[in-house]
């Protein structure tokens, strides 16, 4: 039984046919099959069942399965111990952080880490929607912050950090048009909503919290996006935090909208699994934890 046997098992599981198990393994897929048929013969077990379109565990393949992710765990565990041990501080360390986040929580853990790291160029790309989980996924950065939403919980460990809050204002002056709420969403489907354009690419663009058959308009981030608003061009969600001061003044009021509540979002620290950190990264994810208890 080898290692590369048991990774291509895994990977056939994960992604539920043996040409996308090939494609995240970056093999053939006949190298694929042989790897898995090699195994079954050793074993003198079926592990995959092959009557039907995609490959479906047998019982007993549930059964390594289950024994298998626990000895590939260890493996990479060992892994990254080796890593760490080869490891140099790095030159550049990239963080992908979604602007929903109050940089008040991160700005602390990165002046710990620029005072223990000196040596170490610390990268942060502000993303919005999508975008964060876009750039640790394709290698860009080595700890995004953001939302669960669309991750692959399997190939991430994860740290829960902060939580925010996301209501839906509009200028004072338009929320004085609309009268008391709540409002029906064929009132408010009249009124742009002014929604942020997500940065991870076609499939990261904003799904959460808009309003089916409105006027939609899109900005490229959270300060145009308060502007217009502000503007009284339209409504929108925007982040508590970065409306507090509008809000105590009164420029902006919180609305009652049909359909769209005040939302509390949960934002995770996340990292690859597959990825040993270096020690700055180590380092900043052990602060990061920290500032999440």
């Amino acid at each position: 039984m080898k290692h590369d046997q048991l990774l291509a098992f895994e990977a056939i599981v994960l992604t539920g046919t043996f040409r996308q198990a090939a494609e995240r393994l970056h093999k053939s897929q006949s190298a694929v099959s042989h790897a898995i048929r090699l195994l079954e013969e050793e074993l003198e077990l079926t592990l995959f069942s092959r009557d039907e379109y995609r490959p479906r565990l047998t019982a007993e393949g549930e059964v390594f399965y289950r024994e298998a992710t626990r000895v590939l765990g260890q493996m990479r565990a060992l892994q990254a111990t080796a890593a760490r041990l080869r490891a140099r501080e790095e030159a550049e360390l990239c963080l992908a952080v979604t602007a929903t986040l109050p940089l008040d929580i991160l700005l602390p853990v990165l002046e710990r880490t620029g005072q223990a790291y000196p040596a170490t160029h610390i990268r942060l790309s502000t993303e919005m929607m999508g975008g964060p989980i876009a750039r640790l996924m394709e290698g860009a950065a080595g700890i995004a912050i953001a939302t669960l939403d669309g991750v692959p919980l399997e190939e991430v460990e994860t740290r829960k950090i902060a939580e925010v809050v996301i209501r839906p204002v509009a200028a004072r002056g338009l929320a004085e048009q609309l009268g008391p709420g709540p409002h029906p969403l064929q009132e408010m489907q009249a009124l742009p909503q002014i929604v942020v354009a997500g940065t991870g690419g076609p499939d990261s663009s904003q799904s959460r919290d808009l309003l089916p058959g409105g006027r939609k308009w899109t900005v490229s981030d959270f300060a145009a996006k308060r502007q217009v608003i502000l503007a009284g061009q339209g409504w929108g969600g925007m982040p508590e935090h970065l409306i507090r001061r509008e809000l105590e003044a009164g420029t902006l009021v919180p609305l009652q909208v049909e359909g769209f509540p005040p939302r509390r979002s949960e934002l995770f620290a996340l990292r690859r699994r597959d990825q040993a950190p270096g020690p700055v990264a180590a380092s900043l994810w052990a602060l990061l934890t920290a500032a999440g208890q």
